[in-house]
């Protein structure tokens, strides 16, 4: 019996280069595909190029050559009307969560459901029940229902990423990003995220594309890891096979303690400081 045609990818990069109006150019030449329900993670130096990649699928950065594709529709060739569409289905997390801090936990979380709804009707907070349920619910996936009517800057850090991750949710996505999650959360409370993205991820069944820094956190939660450097994909595999030596030929040097999140990253400096006494 014949094999079944392999599905199409959800997101596609197509000999994409983004160069910025300073002539730093961000990406180079990439072209990458990402399947249905995949949990992705991109790893590289600051300045690699993690963030500029994963911002070219909802197109807060243009390319500057090539093309991305979303289901089939290159995004990169959008009109404004279009492309709102096109945003619906596709969440995002920041690094600094975004959240309007003044307003509740379940306001921020119906901002996902803005794309739906006619201006006036969020202008005036009018919500379909249908969305606060679904927002209320969202919460709850992720622990934090019983903050619903609270300021959101009234929250920590974790609690914070967790309404933008319900904020996501909200959206209905297909494909899932996120941006440097937990770069400014301790490491228990990055651990949750991850576990709570990974875990939605497979739930609802998301291409997700998360952006890290700590190569601890990438090899534990990632189906696949991209390296890039300088721009360019340097590493695209299956998480089971990296090791510390693949980090290292990604990053071009050896691995620091500020390269890790965790347990490990204790481990590493108390060598550092080990090779620092014996020197």
């Amino acid at each position: 019996m014949a094999a079944a045609p392999a599905s199409p990818p959800v997101v596609a990069f197509e000999n994409v280069t983004k160069q910025f109006p300073n002539g730093h150019v961000a990406l180079r030449n990439v072209s990458l595909t990402f399947p249905r329900g995949e949990f992705v993670v991109v790893v590289g130096l600051s300045g690699a190029g993690k963030s500029t990649l994963i911002r070219c699928v909802n197109r807060l950065v243009t390319p500057t050559a090539g093309r991305v594709l979303v289901d089939g529709v290159d995004v990169t060739s959008l009109g404004d009307a279009a492309l709102r569409r096109a945003r619906a289905g596709i969440g995002m997390i920041f690094q600094n969560y975004n959240l309007v801090r003044r307003s509740s936990v379940l306001r921020n979380v119906l901002a996902g459901r803005l794309a739906y709804l006619p201006t006036w009707r969020t202008l005036l907070g009018l919500f379909p029940r249908a969305d606060v349920e679904l927002a209320l619910r969202s919460l709850e996936r992720v622990g934090i229902v019983e903050k619903a009517y609270q300021r959101a800057d009234t929250l920590s850090g974790g609690q914070q990423q967790r309404v933008a991750i319900a904020r996501a949710l909200t959206q209905r996505p297909a494909i899932l990003l996120a941006d440097e999650p937990v770069a400014s959360l301790d490491p228990p409370t990055a651990h949750q995220v991850m576990r709570d993205l990974k875990r939605l991820s497979r739930e609802e069944n998301l291409t997700t594309l998360v952006n890290l820094h700590f190569i601890d956190m990438a090899q534990e939660y990632a189906d696949r890891i991209v390296g890039l450097r300088a721009g360019e994909v340097v590493f695209d595999g299956p998480a089971e096979g990296v090791t510390e030596q693949t980090f290292e030929a990604i990053y071009g040097r050896r691995i620091r303690p500020d390269d890790l999140r965790g347990a490990a990253a204790d481990e590493a400096a108390a060598a550092a400081d080990g090779a620092a006494l014996a020197r």
